[in-house]
């Protein structure tokens, strides 16, 4: 007998409540073509037919690993030792997926705690949470976690946040009454555009968003951002969408960052075709119950031993309902297993030994392209990323060198379409480039530019 726990009273009621006839009125900003359209699939197949088929689909994708790879903006190909992958699937990991039970979950508790003591050094803040979905959902939940400690509702997004993220903010805060205040890039000149972003705090602003390395994989110190927000009582966020520069460069906690929001795929989770990755998100311990999502603490039992249990959890999400923090109710723990098993194979010497090769190998392509007729580097200052500019827009330039087995990079027209950076392309260079690939990367793009 199926349970019906509604009667069409209900319904009518609900409806009436949120302003609505009937329930396909919700659907009206799906398009009609969308919305339940018809699907041209046999009724059935055997299991190998349909592995076959679908072996051939994957076949037309190009993945990272299988040719030269200079592809970047927010998502990054790194080496992923093969331990990683062998410990995440180990039995002592395999409890409890939501560990409110912590006499049965002590596993995940403990590398919860660890990944999150990871995270907070990493950043440089007092405290970190036990991951959020990505980077981009973290950033509008630390606006919003920003609104709340500040009382004030006004945002600056500065120009060297990754236009994704952006949108997920504005996406997030459109049924809100938090101002957005959008900046944009300048990736002729990173000063100017932190300067932007320093011009636009007020008195009424709750935080300002920065990137560190920008978009454009500019490298700035902040300090000068933090002081200006601090004046006007406002909370510098800053974002990290490539966590492995943090073996190398300054920590935005030791620049005067407040929250600091990032992406942790690079470290212990592939590439994947754009999922699922992995949100860091730390902050000072005076705001850590602002803080979303959940966080795992250290105690002992009643015989002395140590144990690990939630301190601030998700439940408390749910009972607190509109006075909740957030709505985030999971974490990812798979990514965040992989990222704490990867920093602890690495260590503090190992990620600075692995951000120096990526370094080393950016200068390497940036000397080398720098060479070509027609290039132009733009940046100053990098870690492993940065901007060129081509004699002749960049998106066709990157098809006929991916059509020649080369990924060259992002062309900025993708994030940010328009006739002023179509001749811009964003190249990132990690440790498993090699020079047979930056060979390929030279010699294609010369003959390209021509």
């Amino acid at each position: 007998m199926r349970y019906l726990p509604l009667t069409n009273d209900d319904r009518q009621a609900m409806l009436a409540k949120i302003g609505v006839s009937h329930i396909d009125d919700l659907f009206k900003d799906v398009p009609k073509e969308d919305l339940n359209p018809e699907i041209d699939l046999p009724k059935h197949q055997s299991e190998m037919a349909v592995e076959r088929y679908l072996s051939r689909l994957a076949a037309k994708n190009t993945h990272a690993g299988s040719v030269p790879f200079f592809v970047g903006a927010g998502a990054y190909k790194h080496h992923v030792p093969a331990t990683v992958d062998h410990m995440i699937q180990r039995g002592e990991f395999l409890t409890a997926y939501t560990p409110y039970q912590p006499e049965i979950a002590q596993g995940t508790l403990q590398y919860l705690f660890e990944f999150q003591t990871q995270v907070a050094q990493l950043t440089g803040m007092d405290v970190a949470n036990a991951s959020m979905y990505d980077g981009s959902t973290a950033t509008a939940e630390a606006v919003m976690m920003a609104r709340r400690v500040t009382r004030k509702k006004r945002a600056v997004m500065a120009g060297s946040l990754h236009p994704h993220y952006r949108a997920v903010v504005e996406t997030t805060t459109q049924y809100t009454d938090d101002e957005i205040v959008t900046l944009a890039p300048n990736p002729m000149d990173a000063e100017a555009e932190l300067q932007a972003a320093i011009d636009a705090i007020d008195a009424n602003t709750s935080c300002v968003v920065v990137q560190n390395p920008g978009i454009n994989g500019n490298v700035l110190d902040l300090s000068a951002v933090a002081e200006a927000a601090h004046a006007n009582k406002a909370l510098l966020i800053v974002v990290v969408t490539e966590v492995m520069s943090l073996g190398l460069i300054k920590s935005p906690g030791e620049m005067g960052a407040d929250i600091v929001v990032g992406e942790g795929q690079s470290i212990g989770n592939g590439l994947t075709f754009g999922g699922p990755y992995l949100g860091l998100f730390a902050t000072n311990q005076k705001y850590v119950r602002q803080m979303p999502g959940r966080l795992c603490g250290e105690t002992v039992d009643a015989e002395g031993t140590r144990g690990f249990v939630l301190t601030l959890s998700t439940r408390e999400q749910h009972i607190r309902r509109e006075k909740a923090t957030s709505n985030i109710c999971t974490n990812s723990g798979l990514c965040a297993l992989a990222f704490t098993i990867h920093m602890t194979l690495l260590g503090e010497k190992g990620i600075r030994a692995v951000a120096k090769v990526n370094h080393r190998n950016a200068v390497t392509v940036r000397d080398a392209l720098k060479k070509i007729d027609g290039v132009e580097v733009l940046n100053k200052t990098f870690f492993n990323e940065f901007t060129v500019r081509l004699p002749k827009d960049a998106a066709p330039v990157v098809e006929k060198l991916a059509e020649a087995g080369v990924l060259a990079g992002v062309p900025m027209s993708r994030l940010y379409p328009g006739d002023e950076h179509a001749n811009m392309l964003i190249v990132a260079v990690t440790e498993v480039v090699t020079e047979e690939d930056i060979q390929a990367l030279v010699s294609n793009l010369t003959e390209a530019v021509q």
